[in-house]
């Protein structure tokens, strides 16, 4: 008689198979979730998948377990019911039943809000959005070099607020079914191109003051001739940055009272055939249209308020260009400027034709190895481990910019900070701007940097500055 008590309890979750299969399903949940408490605590995990299993796959598990025990208890109410009569003491069983069920409804709303609560922190992080997800590798690898590589996909793609989050998983779950369909665009677009780009007010600016008055930046650029000893120069500008009403770059562009309008004649916002300038504080306002371009024509084009991700549009997501990548690379040793030809080497095999990445890791290193062995067979022998590391930081390159199944490849993003690789400052600033009395935005140089030195083996004025030695020092242990 002691033990008749505990049979309502076990009658409750038996009497159907559906009830027996969600209880199974919760405690499997549960006791894979306490397993895997370590790495839930984290609330950050390095693997998208067991990220997937720790944040996404428990908790279905977990929740459809939860809809199915009532369910079954449901269908098969009427055994329970009978069951029940024909025991005694049917008060104390009930109380121990209602009992059982509230601790174990505490324990799995402890459990359920914990695996929630994970799964929506971890689903804004970019091992989420960019490992879990195979189209969003070029956007991952681009994220995880500076300056923005510890700031999160959330902070920047997503509007705060709970209807900013809402707004995001919507759009998120028809990319999913993009994904699934095999449907998505090749490559992917920017959040420029799609007009899901976030306001920079509520995201650049909530760490990047825009009336913040930046001084002058001294900005060495290195670069490698494509000369056998790989001449290295230098190029040194002073840029304006300003900011407020000290002028500059920043200040012109962003400072108070200004408000910038423009309109864009392509996706990627290359071409910018109208501009519109007002300055609340001075009272000028200007509008400027291109020398090419029709007022009619611009009349239906869109319109978008100038703001931070119109020039720093790959702030956190820069892909390199060959030439460049090899400087920084030579630059920083990892690839070695002793080897004869190793720029222009390297520039030539990052362009070729590859299938896939994996046949770009082998033909690049070999390409390399078979370059000296064929023309400085000497070098090849005496200074194999050298080339060897070339190799492996050229086809690192690669791999960081060019993804042949997605369709990505050097200058498939545009960046509009400056104007050497793609139009950037000169969408606007080309003299071909003009208002109806004739007034055009400048291209003059001198606006936003002072060229000090331009590509010169050995500026003086780094020396000047005592900076000579230091990069020469560099040179050596290089």
């Amino acid at each position: 008689m002691s033990e008749m008590p505990k049979r309502p309890i076990l009658v409750l979750l038996a009497s159907h198979w559906l009830s027996m299969l969600g209880t199974a399903l919760v405690t499997l949940a549960g006791f894979s979730w306490l397993f895997l408490l370590p790495t839930n605590l984290r609330g950050r995990v390095e693997n998208p998948y067991i990220g997937l299993l720790v944040f996404v796959a428990i908790p279905i598990v977990f929740f459809v377990g939860l809809v199915l025990i009532p369910i079954g208890v449901f269908l098969g109410k009427r055994r329970i019911a009978a069951t029940i009569e024909t025991l005694p003491d049917r008060r104390s069983a009930l109380r121990r039943t209602g009992i059982f069920f509230a601790a174990m409804t505490v324990a799995n709303l402890v459990i359920g809000s914990q695996l929630s609560y994970r799964a929506v922190q971890h689903m804004d992080t970019p091992q989420f959005c960019g490992q879990s997800c195979h189209v969003m590798k070029p956007e991952f690898m681009a994220h995880e070099l500076p300056p923005h590589e510890a700031v999160s996909c959330a902070e920047c793609h997503i509007v705060p607020g709970a209807n900013g989050w809402l707004h995001a998983k919507m759009a998120g779950t028809n990319q999913l079914f993009a994904v699934i369909f095999n449907n998505y665009p090749r490559p992917i677009e920017s959040a420029m191109e799609d007009n899901k780009l976030v306001s920079s007010a509520e995201t650049c600016q909530n760490c990047h003051e825009r009336e913040r008055v930046v001084g002058p930046r001294l900005r060495i650029i290195t670069k490698y001739k494509d000369d056998e000893q790989n001449t290295r120069t230098e190029t040194v500008l002073m840029m304006l940055v300003g900011g407020g009403a000290s002028g500059g770059i920043h200040g012109t562009h962003m400072g108070a009272g200004v408000h910038m309008r423009y309109a864009a004649s392509d996706k990627k916002r290359q071409t910018i055939p109208w501009v519109e300038y007002r300055n609340a504080a001075t009272g000028i306002a200007r509008t400027y249209l291109a020398s090419d371009a029709k007022a009619e024509a611009v009349s239906a084009l869109p319109t978008f308020d100038m703001q931070c991700v119109d020039c720093h549009n790959r702030a956190a997501h820069a892909f390199g260009q060959a030439e460049h990548a090899v400087d920084s690379a030579l630059a920083s040793g990892e690839i070695a400027a002793g080897l004869p030809f190793v720029k222009k080497t390297a520039v030539e095999l990052l362009k070729a034709d590859y299938k896939s990445g994996e046949e770009a890791d082998k033909k690049i290193s070999a390409g390399l190895g078979k370059f000296y062995s064929d023309k400085y067979p000497e070098i090849a022998k005496k200074r194999g481990g050298e080339i060897q590391a070339a190799g492996h930081a050229i086809a690192g390159i690669y791999a960081h910019n060019v993804f042949p199944d997605l369709k990505v490849t050097w200058g498939t993003y545009p960046n509009n900070l400056g104007h050497v690789d793609f139009p950037g400052c000169f969408r606007c600033h080309d003299e071909s701007h003009a208002t109806s009395d004739k007034k055009t935005i400048t291209q003059d140089c001198g606006t936003c940097h002072n060229a000090v030195a331009v590509e010169e083996t050995a500026p003086d004025v780094l020396k000047t500055l005592g900076l000579a030695a230091k990069l020469d020092k560099a040179k050596e242990t290089k």
